[in-house]
C-alpha cells in the first residue's frame, strides 16, 4: 500500500481575505481590522497588471505599540500610516509548501497566519488552525491506513506468536 503524499499549503490556504493598503492611517486599520474580526491583515499594493502584491503584514500588536506610543508621547510626525507601522518582508509560504513544513514553520515562529504568495503576488492565507485541522486528519488516515495494512493479520505470525507466549508459561 502506498503511503498518501501530505497535502500541500494550495489545498488548505484560504483564498478570499480582506486586505489592507499602505496608505490607510492606523485609525483606518484598526477600525477595519474591528469590523473584519481579524488580528491581522496583509498589505498590499496593486501591481500595474492588476495583480496583488504583498509589500507587509499588520497586525494589531502592530497598532497597539504605535498607539500606546503616540498616547502616551504625543503625536507623531508625520501621522502613523500602514506603512510606517507594517512589518515589511514577511514570513510567506509558497502554495506548493507540504502540511509538516508548513507545520515546522508555524511551530518555530509562533505565528497564527502566513500569506501565501508566488511571484511576490499574494494569492491567499493560511491559518495555524486550518494546519493543525489538516495535520490532524492526516494522522488519522494514516493510522487507518496502517491498521488497514495489518488485516487480515498474517496467520503464521499470529501462530508463532501464541506458540511463543505458550511455552514461557
Amino acid at each position: 500500500m502506498k503511503a498518501k503524499t501530505a497535502p500541500q499549503v494550495q489545498e488548505i490556504m484560504i483564498r478570499h481575505i480582506q486586505t489592507v493598503t499602505p496608505e490607510m492611517s492606523m485609525v483606518e486599520v484598526m477600525e477595519f481590522l474591528d469590523r473584519h474580526h481579524l488580528t491581522n491583515a496583509p498589505v498590499i499594493e496593486q501591481g500595474a497588471d492588476g495583480r496583488k502584491m504583498l509589500v507587509g503584514f499588520i497586525s494589531e500588536g502592530d497598532c497597539l505599540a504605535f498607539l500606546a506610543n503616540e498616547v502616551f508621547f504625543g503625536g507623531p510626525c508625520p501621522v502613523q500610516t500602514v506603512r510606517t507601522m507594517m512589518k515589511r518582508h514577511p514570513i510567506c509560504v509558497e502554495p506548493g509548501t507540504d502540511l509538516f513544513s508548513l507545520a515546522s514553520i508555524f511551530v518555530s515562529h509562533q505565528h497564527r497566519h502566513l500569506p501565501v504568495v508566488q511571484d511576490g503576488q499574494l494569492l491567499g492565507m493560511v491559518d495555524r488552525r486550518d494546519v493543525l485541522k489538516a495535520l490532524e486528519a492526516y494522522y488519522r488516515e494514516a493510522i487507518h491506513d496502517r491498521d488497514l495494512a495489518k488485516f487480515p493479520p498474517d496467520l503464521h505470525e499470529v501462530l508463532n506468536l501464541r506458540c511463543f507466549v505458550s511455552k514461557g508459561r
